[in-house]
């Protein structure tokens, strides 16, 4: 029989047997991320490879618009400055007139009274690179130097294309001080701010456990690919984006069209337009501050930020909801009773649905929107409060499948989410809940407290063309060698508005481009073209009347919809309509041939004011 000295013993080595293992264990790692506890191990973090370009951005026909180029960029000492004399030989030089050098200065300068505080930096063209450099020995005070430089191919499309925070930190310095409370609403980098980690890439990383002699041992993390920067294959049409530019150049407002079958956006002007470069390049901080002061705010990217009373065109969501809930049907007959609300223009009664959007009549759609918020299905019960209240969260919730009152999340930094109100709203704004229809009868026209965005107003079309559905605008219609946009922009979503119910808007919608129809004198019956379209003039207090247009084209496989909304303009079939006409025509077309729309197309362009 073992002796208690015996079994202490064995117990002894036994626990060193076991502390033994364990330390072995220990010092073997089990996984790839394990150290081993007896040596100092170092962690080290690697780049195994980093991007050597940014992408590129090209439109839908693969036109490239904005590249990383090496730019020519010369350096001025402006203290002492040039003489007179020095200038007028460097501007013979480098081909320029006798005041070139003055003028370009001068807009390099944010303020013109400023003076310059260090060099003066001024982009050259590869030909008058060419012809300084020959000379260069004669003219050792300038220094010329070549380094990447994000460029724009073209002077349009502004407002989508942006620009990244590293180029345009002049500008994003002198918005934060100058009126303070528009930054945010000028702030507007476009696609290349929104897709900005794909368009940069990013670097690959390993991660390595190294001893005390260097020598590799695992890894303590797992390493990361490198990945190239990536082009944005934009649906923009350059051609069509520079055309429509040319046409609102010199008025305030927008203009955004898309193909309704797949949310691609083809154009979107917001006017006054200006030059891209200007945010960017070094010699523009003159433009800038005059971009900044600019009152018509030329930097608001109107489609997505504006959100106003559509006016009109909101009659056609109006129409659909009341047939969706019961309201009407496509034959109701409702007399042009101007006590309820004026009618800008006679007309023949409206026996329908169909004549009623041929004539645009204000009293007709006021008794449509009176018959939904008023209505009480299947009873005997008048008229309540309660009832007020729950068809018109009844209404709001149909107009909201519309992608009103929100934010679309099309692929652009800032958006408006627009608004639709209420019975909360109501009454608090009424201060009393007992408010009636005859309060808020301007919302059957579209004015009052609704606001749409460009972006929801265009979408709009795009959802009656498809008679109920609608993918979300996206301006990146591929990104890289995919072929295919954000996975979000291939989602198919629906309206609470069936289909037969957008089908009943049609007639009256090409019986507005027809004779006796509001925009009759709009219509490209001529060349083959039904286009099928809602004017609209939205009122305004605080000066002249804003003019809409909405429609798609050809009416029966529409493949364009478009918006237009011009400020201060006037009635929407006398300004709106024919512009987006114009559009519509050069889209499917190629060119304009009616020599009535060439005269249009002279006329607006002359009126062309913007940035360049």
């Amino acid at each position: 029989m073992p002796t208690p000295h015996f079994l202490q013993k064995k117990l002894f080595y036994l626990s060193l047997l076991l502390l033994g293992a364990g330390a072995a264990a220990c010092s073997s790692p089990s996984s790839p991320f394990s150290a081993p506890a007896t040596e100092a191990y170092t962690r080290r973090r690697e780049v195994s490879a980093p991007p050597t370009r940014r992408g590129r951005v090209l439109d839908r026909h693969d036109s490239v618009l904005v590249a990383t180029r090496p730019v020519d960029v010369l350096t001025l000492p402006l203290r002492p400055a040039l003489d007179s004399a020095s200038s007028v030989q460097l501007n013979h030089l480098l081909g320029w007139a006798d005041s070139t050098l003055e003028r370009r200065v001068a807009t390099a300068l944010p303020n013109a009274w400023a003076r310059p505080r260090g060099p003066m930096e001024l982009v050259l063209t590869p030909t008058e690179a060419a012809r300084l450099r020959k000379h260069q020995a004669e003219w050792p005070q300038l220094a010329l130097a070549q380094r990447p430089m994000r460029t724009y191919t073209g002077r349009t499309a502004a407002a989508v294309l942006g620009y990244t925070a590293a180029n345009a930190q002049d500008f994003l310095a002198r918005a934060r001080r100058y009126r303070r409370g528009r930054f945010y609403r000028l702030r507007t980098g476009g696609v290349e701010s929104y897709y900005n980690a794909l368009l940069t890439g990013h670097r690959g990383y390993l991660h390595p456990l190294l001893d005390a002699q260097g020598h590799p041992h695992g890894t303590w993390a797992a390493d990361t690919a490198f990945r190239e920067g990536q082009d944005l294959h934009l649906s923009l049409d350059s051609k069509l984006q520079a055309y429509a530019e040319g046409l609102l150049g010199g008025r305030k407002g927008y203009l955004v069209a898309l193909d309704p079958r797949t949310g691609e956006i083809l154009c979107a002007v917001s006017a006054p337009s200006y030059a891209p470069a200007l945010l960017t390049d070094p010699d523009q901080a003159g433009k800038r501050r005059e971009l900044l002061e600019d009152e018509d705010l030329p930097l608001l990217n109107r489609p997505a930020m504006l959100a106003n009373p559509p006016g009109s065109v909101f009659k056609l969501v109006n129409a659909a909801i009341a047939l969706q809930l019961g309201g009407i049907t496509a034959g109701t007959p409702f007399p042009c009773d101007q006590s309820l609300v004026s009618c800008v223009h006679y007309h023949p009664p409206a026996r329908n649905l169909t004549m009623a959007l041929q004539y645009s009549c204000n009293p007709y759609f006021y008794q449509v929107l009176r018959s939904v918020i008023n209505h009480v299905p299947d009873s005997l019960v008048a008229d309540t409060v309660a009832a007020r209240h729950a068809n018109l969260a009844a209404w709001r919730r149909q107009a909201k499948s519309f992608g009103l009152d929100t934010l679309l999340g099309t692929d652009v930094p800032r958006e408006s989410p627009g608004f639709l109100p209420t019975p909360a709203y109501y009454d608090k704004a009424r201060r009393t809940p007992n408010w009636t229809f005859r309060s808020i009868y301007s919302l059957s026209i579209g004015q009052g407290e609704i606001n749409l965005t460009g972006l929801q107003m265009v979408n709009m079309m795009a959802i009656i063309a498809n008679r109920g559905w609608y993918y979300t605008p996206h301006f990146v219609r591929a990104i890289g060698n995919t072929g295919q946009p954000l996975p979000r922009f291939r989602q198919k979503h629906h309206t609470l508005v069936d289909s037969a119910n957008f089908e009943a808007l049609l007639p009256g919608m090409l019986a507005v481009m027809r004779r006796g129809g509001t925009a009759e004198a709009s219509s490209l019956a001529d060349v083959g073209i039904a286009i099928a379209g809602k004017t609209g003039t939205v009122q305004n207090d605080e000066g002249d009347d804003h003019a809409t247009f909405v429609g798609f084209a050809p009416a029966d496989h529409p493949k364009i919809a478009i918006a237009v909304y011009l400020e201060n303009a006037g009635f929407g079939a006398t300004a709106a309509a024919p512009c987006a006409a114009l559009v519509i025509e050069k889209y499917l077309k190629g060119s304009i041939s009616s020599p009535r729309r060439k005269h249009w197309e002279r006329r607006m362009q002359y009126r062309r004011r913007s940035y360049r």
